[in-house]
């Protein structure tokens, strides 16, 4: 077990164009900070390393979208998650960004060694070009039919709906996503990774390597990757947004941001450890070094294919040990879609929530997709939090703590007798720090919350309340429970980091090394003091719950709406009450202001079967120039009723626009007055 002693941990770079969701949470980081938690406490030497891609074309969409530059959509977000992971106890040794100069740095050297050792190929090739927006299209500019499922929405890189990984060539009737034009084809001159040359070290190094302790979701889709057979990559692009290409004739030229972005991984480490007198490549050149990847499975091809081949075209690298990818999370039986606001957003939840990061963590760390598609639901979450968290763990914690301050005011009793359940406990420990290691951490958690099990079928079983008359056996019964309950302290951290620190708190002991925890069963000694004990989980309510489903359906509604503006429909009413509406055609033949009311217009209006007074709220919107003339629907059979003193005799109809702007709602050609609408 964990014979190497360092360890460079890396966990997917998140795109810098929005937030967090429950999937990258599940996916990534949760398994990420666990294993490195659980490192720490066996004494390794790590280096946990994340931050921000800042490159992705993604944020170049959402800026154009939004009218402002990808500055400031990476800043933004960049504070976003740099804060959620922060808040969810992630602990990353450095979380930086690739926008920084030392990621620019760092990225410009490695490509220009690349470069002058001869391991790129010039290509001159057609790339799609937009007329219009007069730019060389990425991939993720240009959407199309996938050839492989018809999906009318597919991305030039990526198909969302089936998975698969294209090339722009391969979409059906192509389209710029920034004009919505069909892209033509331009002649441009990029460089290109040769990964064909690399195809027989790839296969030998993970087909024939790797074959026994990978898993299959990872070591299978590597494998079809390099039967297909491996064809050169650009990684270069024609964008204004990313790393300058540092070479003679790349201007206007940037980096491909799968180039650029697992460079990111090498190029914090090396600015952690500056700030931190360490070597940083003792951590990316040293053979004793093991380098793990975490990472979403869409992520596969680029860390075991991409990356990998970079590396060893560098020649300076160690390879990844390994790369324990996950599936995807879905959410309520539905695939979890950020353009649907179909997501449990991380910081979101942090505020609904405050104070129970560690309930999300257990709960996605027992759903965690491992080796296929898991599901996340509403209800699943309030019972397991409240019929483990809160009914077997901090049920059983509380017990301990009040009966020992009940017997013996918060003193450890002497160890009187012997019992089988703390011999136990150090096997738990091993056996966690087993699944651990093999990036089991569904099975870790629950051999976790089988010792909580143990400890609670351990008092039910013994009844130290019913055992007065024995007081040398209550003592030993009172011993045993809180070895188990500090060891349950102890061994929370890597799942439960902020649970577990206050229960430490509680009974008062310092966190212990992981190895110790393997090979002890006495966790206090006869005499330790106790602290006060403390509410470890609070109970969810069904209006929590509740809410958060709401707030879903509401996405829902949202999403079959043709115009996601609009507002929500009014209560329903009966036909013969909408057959009492008399709506007709009337013009405005006279406006004037109303006195000492800023938003209102005395109308005087005809309906073709009248000429009538109407007060309106539209002073806002339109001058007294725009509204006289104007043709305009009137609900006629509209009660009178007095406004500022003026007797009014009807309702003009208007719609009001997604920018609050009201808007007359008319007919397209001139009508008699008085023809009724309906």
């Amino acid at each position: 077990m964990c014979k190497t002693n360092r360890y460079t941990i890396t966990a997917a770079l998140p795109y810098a164009n929005g937030p967090l969701h429950i999937g990258h949470m599940a996916g990534v980081y949760v398994p990420s900070d666990i294993f490195a938690r659980y490192l720490r406490r066996k004494g390794k030497d790590v280096a946990f390393i994340g931050g921000s891609d800042e490159h992705g074309i993604p944020i170049t969409i959402r800026a154009k979208n939004e009218g402002v530059t990808p500055q400031d959509i990476v800043d933004r977000y960049h504070e976003n998650i740099k804060t959620t992971l922060d808040n969810f106890g992630v602990t990353f040794d450095i979380y930086s960004r690739t926008t920084s100069d030392k990621h620019r740095e760092v990225a410009q050297d490695f490509f220009k060694t690349l470069y002058n050792n001869g391991k790129f190929t010039e290509d001159v090739t057609e790339q799609y070009y937009d007329e219009d927006a007069k730019e060389f299209l990425a991939d993720r500019y240009i959407r199309g039919e996938c050839p492989k499922c018809q999906n009318p929405d597919a991305y030039g890189d990526q198909c969302e709906k089936c998975g698969s990984t294209l090339s722009p060539e391969e979409l059906v009737n192509p389209r710029s996503a920034l004009s919505g034009n069909t892209p033509i084809r331009k002649e441009t001159k990029n460089w290109y990774l040769p990964l064909d040359q690399y195809q027989d070290f790839l296969k030998e190094w993970i087909i024939d390597g790797h074959k026994n302790d990978w898993k299959s979701n990872v070591y299978g889709q590597v494998k079809s990757w390099l039967d297909d057979g491996l064809k050169p990559r650009a990684m270069t692009r024609d964008l204004n947004w990313g790393i300058p290409v540092p070479v003679e004739g790349a201007e206007g030229k940037v980096m491909y941001v799968w180039f650029d972005a697992p460079i990111g991984y090498i190029s914090f480490t090396q600015e952690w450890a500056e700030k931190n007198g360490k070597d940083w490549k003792d951590y990316w050149q040293n053979e004793e070094t093991k380098l793990v990847h975490f990472i979403g499975k869409d992520n596969i091809v680029f860390h075991c294919i991409i990356f990998p081949t970079m590396m060893k075209a560098h020649g300076d690298y160690i390879m990844p040990d390994n790369v324990p990818a996950n599936e995807f999370l879905n959410l309520e039986d539905d695939k979890i879609s950020t353009s649907r606001n179909w997501a449990v957003w991380a910081h979101e939840y942090l505020e609904d929530f405050p104070g129970q990061a560690d309930t999300l963590r257990y709960v996605l760390a027992a759903n965690m997709p491992e080796n296929k598609d898991n599901n996340f639901t509403w209800k699943d979450f309030q019972t397991k939090n409240n019929s483990e968290l809160v009914g077997i763990l901090g049920n059983f914690i509380n017990r301990v703590m009040v009966l020992s301050h009940k017997y013996y005011q918060g003193i450890v009793p002497a160890k009187t007798m012997e019992f089988e359940e703390v011999a136990q406990i150090k096997g738990f420990a091993t056996r966690i720090g087993e699944h651990i290691e093999k990036y089991e951490f569904r099975a870790a958690l629950t051999e976790y919350m089988n010792l909580a099990r143990l400890g609670n079928q351990f008092l039910q079983a013994q009844e130290p309340w019913k055992k007065g008359d024995n007081p040398e056996e209550v003592k030993g019964i009172m011993n045993a429970a809180t070895q188990i309950a500090v060891a349950l302290g102890q061994l929370a951290e890597p799942f439960l980091p902020f649970a577990s620190e206050k229960m430490l708190r509680m009974m008062n002991v310092e966190k212990a090394d992981w190895n110790t925890l393997e090979s002890t069963d006495e966790f206090v000694t006869e005499g330790h003091q106790l602290g006060e004990s403390e509410l470890i989980f609070g109970k969810i309510e069904d209006q929590a719950v509740e809410a958060q489903i709401n707030k879903l359906q509401e996405s829902k509604v949202k999403n079959n709406m043709t115009n996601p503006n609009a507002e929500p429909q009014k209560e329903l009413v009966s036909f013969d009450d909408f057959q009492k509406m008399d709506i007709r055609i009337g013009t405005i033949l006279e406006a004037k202001k109303v006195e000492k009311a800023d938003k209102l217009f005395e109308l005087r209006v005809d309906t073709g079967m009248d000429v009538r007074t109407i007060v309106s709220g539209i002073a806002e919107h339109f001058t007294l120039e725009e509204v006289v003339g104007k043709q305009a629907m009137v609900l006629a059979n509209l009660a009178p009723r007095k406004i500022r003193g003026i007797e009014s005799h009807g309702m003009l109809l208007f719609a009001d626009k997604a920018d609050g702007k009201l808007t007359f709602v008319n007919p397209e050609e001139e009508t008699p007055n008085g023809v009724q609408v309906g």
